[in-house]
């Protein structure tokens, strides 16, 4: 449970229609594998020791008794597992019969949830046997142990306080005001459904949209376990459907299977994501039924998914359709600016970068909206002493591919009078012979937006913010920077994007965009060498890939340093080895921390995804704020 996650399952045992034994048998053996799993949390189907498909068998003594007697083995065969259980049965209370989520731990009978929503249309007919829990709290021995059975019940760990659990059976999350939303305020960060739902077409699809959906409004862990193998096929199929959700993410999921469905919940991360989401007001558990078990704390094996690029969709499709949304919104963004301060020219600097690129695709994209020539956006490419001829050539490319109107402008004389004005010698390659080019290059745009009644369009992209890997006041600066909230890593996905959207229409902008991605990532402020690039970005302040990993989920998951590590080396060991992960990441906590100032300062740019560091939207730092903390956790690593 390092770290906060936790190991969970849901499980689908193979049960006999009322032969309460053997399904309890059945449980145990369901429940073992699962410890062998370093399962911490075990969700089993809804009246799985009697099974659901009883019918009026439910009435029967000799059934519910057995039930009982199910329990009993099931509580002395998991007495010595660490793990927390709930299961479904029924239980005989107050002269009423309530179909109960029984919650165990090393033999102990925690609670009982009763089910509150009892379906009595279509193929159901609880109402037939069972009464409501709504509203119900009540003492209730079963299996020779006192316990309450209370629809308001929480489970709370006392070795992971970010970790409680409560309880809803089936129909209570197809309800209108499903239980758990009153759960979750109540504090329970992970939520368990035993279900015993049939299988009709399309109903799979809406079952994964109600997980999902409930998970993300919650905030939440969402374990659905379902019935399966073993029940009544009179009129009804089941699938075994299991289900395991994280704020609106499938973790896992199995359907026509029996045995386990397992990955890890991250509690942690979902107690960030309460915090930070101020709609989400919690309640103070009042006149909830609280009961606290403790697990053991060690480490867990990570099996969830944890995507290596986490700001680009895997699957291409997805991809495809994000591409197109980002490029919509900012050039939407762009076309509001244009209109509202009435700009004559779009002015941007553009280098045969990836960067340039984009803003440029993003600027054509507007300047199509708005109905106007694409004449009126002016490609600057302002070569210097590190240019080279594949980067010019491929500027000169793309400005005309695009119908842009393209000026050059050798900066290469003008730089040299401003170093001999500040008396810096001619063999000097400090920070000062870098960043006095990129200064220069941005009054040039300035200067020609002017002339022309034009709005600078700014290029830097949000990785390039985070590690303040930009010129303050040269590159740094623009009237509207359109790829200040988009990664390095979907950079190049969107100007693939584009690439692949011309493939046919123009083959000539398909093929220089592609060159272009080929291209080392570099801002060309060093003289070439034998007529390549000498200056490699990533070479100086790290992999962009590393970077943008570090970035999601230090900034918009808020984890510290060492989960950051851990989760690097999960998703992108077989890329970087151990010393390279832990150095870069170093390298991006001291960056970050040192570079603020740039960020606090940054022109206006529209926000296309859930991380930005615009110091008017999502992120306000201090200038001054010391990384010390965050470095001293990282010296700790071996």
């Amino acid at each position: 449970m390092k770290d906060g996650f936790v190991k969970v399952a849901a499980g689908t045992p193979e049960i006999k229609v009322a032969d309460c034994a053997y399904n309890a048998q059945s449980c145990v053996k369901l429940i073992r594998e699962a410890a062998a799993q370093g399962v911490k949390v075990l969700a089993l189907p809804e009246l799985c020791l009697t099974g659901y498909t009883c019918g009026d068998l439910f009435l029967q003594d000799a059934l519910l008794n057995g039930a009982e007697q199910a329990l009993k083995a099931v509580l002395e065969g998991a007495r010595d597992v660490d793990m927390l259980i709930a299961l479904g049965l029924p239980v005989r209370a107050g002269g009423e019969l309530y179909n109960c989520a029984a919650v165990l731990h090393k033999g102990e009978l925690l609670g009982l949830v009763p089910k509150t929503y009892l379906p009595n249309y279509g193929e159901f007919y609880e109402q037939r046997w069972f009464s409501s829990g709504a509203g119900v709290s009540a003492y209730v021995e079963l299996a020779g142990r006192p316990t309450v059975m209370d629809s308001r019940s929480l489970f709370d760990c006392a070795s992971l306080p970010g970790l409680t659990v409560g309880v809803e059976v089936c129909e209570d999350l197809w309800a209108p005001e499903p239980p758990s939303a009153a759960l979750a305020r109540a504090g329970a960060t992970l939520i368990l459904n035993l279900s015993a739902s049939d299988e009709v077409v399309g109903k799979a699809d809406y079952r994964r949209q109600l997980v999902s959906g409930q998970s993300a409004r919650l905030l939440c862990g969402y374990v659905y376990a379902d019935a399966g193998e073993g029940e009544s096929t009179t009129d009804m199929v089941f699938a075994g459907h299991d289900l395991i959700a994280e704020n609106g993410t499938i973790l896992a999921e199995k359907r026509f299977e029996t045995g386990l469905t397992v990955t890890e919940i991250d509690v942690d991360r979902l107690a960030f994501e309460r915090r930070r989401n101020t709609t989400f007001t919690g309640g103070t558990g009042d006149g909830y039924c609280r009961s606290e078990f403790s697990l053991e704390v060690g480490e867990t094996a990570l099996t969830r998914p944890i995507a290596p690029n986490p700001f680009v969709p895997a699957d291409h499709g997805d991809r495809a359709e994000r591409c197109k949304e980002i490029l919509d919104i900012a050039s939407a963004g762009l076309r509001k600016r244009v209109k509202h301060i009435n700009a004559k020219k779009l002015v941007l600097g553009l280098s045969g970068g990836l960067d340039s690129t984009l803003a440029i695709l993003i600027a054509a994209r507007a300047m199509d909206a708005l109905g106007r020539d694409r004449k009126d956006i002016v490609a600057v490419t302002m070569p210097c002493f590190g240019t080279t001829a594949r980067t010019r050539s491929n500027a000169e490319i793309l400005a005309e591919e695009l119908g842009a109107a393209l000026k050059v402008v050798d900066i290469g004389e003008a730089v040299k009078v401003h170093f001999r004005d500040i008396g810096l010698p001619e063999d000097d390659r400090s920070v000062t012979f870098e960043n006095g080019q990129a200064r220069e290059r941005t009054q040039v745009l300035m200067d020609v937006a002017n002339r022309v009644d034009g709005l600078v369009v700014g290029t830097g992209d949000l990785s390039e913010l985070a590690l303040g890997w930009a010129t303050y006041n040269g590159d740094h600066m623009s009237m509207y920077g359109v790829n200040a909230s988009i990664p390095k890593t979907l950079v190049r996905h969107l100007v693939a994007y584009v690439a692949d959207e011309n493939d046919r229409s123009n083959p000539r902008l398909a093929a220089v965009l592609r060159d272009i991605l080929d291209t080392p990532v570099s801002p060309e402020l060093l003289p070439p060498e034998n007529g390549e690039i000498a200056q490699k970005t990533e070479d100086l302040v790290g992999p962009y890939e590393l970077h943008d990993f570090f970035l999601y989920y230090a900034v918009r998951w808020g984890f510290p340093p060492k989960k950051v590590f851990r989760l690097a080396e999960y998703a992108l060991g077989d890329q970087y080895d151990r010393e390279t992960i832990l150095k870069w990441l170093k390298t991006f906590c001291r960056r970050f921390f040192s570079q603020q100032f740039k960020r606090s300062c940054l022109p206006d740019g529209p926000k296309v995804g859930t991380v930005t560091l615009s110091p008017r939207g999502d992120w306000r730092m201090p200038s001054d704020a010391v990384s010390a903390l965050w470095l001293r956790e990282l010296e700790d690593i071996q």
